[in-house]
């Protein structure tokens, strides 16, 4: 099933899961998710309690897209794009605070997330439902945040 405007709005789900529509374009719907985590960070980096907002998206997102994988058929959907938005939270406040910096994290990010080195993609081969959905983004963003430490300390 290749999902639409109406499925989108079907359900609260399916908009989380499919990135507010983000998970609708034709092309890269992943890249184009990571990328709607921009505004969301800049809207609640300063805020308290940051992490405790991050835990609830990827929380959310484990509901979201078990429940949008079964409506669609497909357990990890390429419309869903939520994984890639919450993971990437996780990502932004390691990244020096600079237009390069920011792009050097979501090309990590980006990377890691296509290439799925081990062990990420064979949890994701293994680990279904809204778990497995997210839990290979997170580990990308692991990588990511490895690597930007990395460049930090050399810097």
């Amino acid at each position: 099933m290749t999902p639409d405007r109406r499925f989108l709005l079907a359900h609260p789900a399916h908009f989380l899961a499919l990135g507010f529509g983000a998970g609708l374009v034709p092309k890269a719907p992943g890249t184009v998710g990571t990328l709607v985590a921009f505004p969301l960070y800049f809207g609640v980096a300063s805020a308290p309690l940051y992490w405790l907002w991050v835990a609830l998206f990827l929380a959310l997102g484990v509901w979201a897209c078990a429940r949008t994988g079964r409506a669609l058929g497909e357990h990890d959907h390429g419309s869903m794009v939520w994984d890639e938005i919450a993971a990437f939270l996780l990502v932004l406040p390691f990244a020096p605070a600079t237009w390069w910096g920011y792009a050097l994290a979501f090309a990590l990010f980006r990377l890691f997330d296509i290439c799925k080195p081990f062990p990420i993609g064979w949890l994701d081969a293994r680990v279904r439902g809204g778990v497995g959905v997210m839990l290979d983004d997170v580990l990308a963003a692991g990588y990511a945040i490895l690597c930007l430490v990395g460049v930090a300390r050399w810097s």
